[in-house]
């Protein structure tokens, strides 16, 4: 599925993997914060998330992670990169 129709048309859930702090300081409306290392400790929260889960943080790099563990655990996932990028992505809903 392609991430952009995934945000545009709110079919999942955005996920920010970027630390609290970092998350507190800007982010996608309506995204929830779980932070990397917190996600093995909060499968359960995250299986009961609307799929699928669009993770993002500030570069792509933790989201990238997150998706390989996310998707390794049977959970559609898809790395969007940097938060902004979604947030874009969200702004161009008409």
């Amino acid at each position: 599925m392609e991430v952009a129709k995934i945000i545009k048309e709110k079919l999942g859930t955005i996920v920010d993997v970027r630390s609290y702090d970092e998350f507190m300081g800007g982010h996608v409306a309506g995204s929830i914060n779980i932070p990397l290392n917190e996600i093995p400790h909060r499968m359960q929260e995250i299986q009961e998330l609307k799929a699928p889960l669009v993770v993002c943080c500030a570069s792509g790099n933790r989201s990238g992670q997150a998706q390989v563990f996310l998707t390794a655990h049977g959970i559609e996932s898809y790395n969007d990169g940097s938060w902004l990028d979604v947030n874009y992505l969200q702004s161009q809903i008409e």
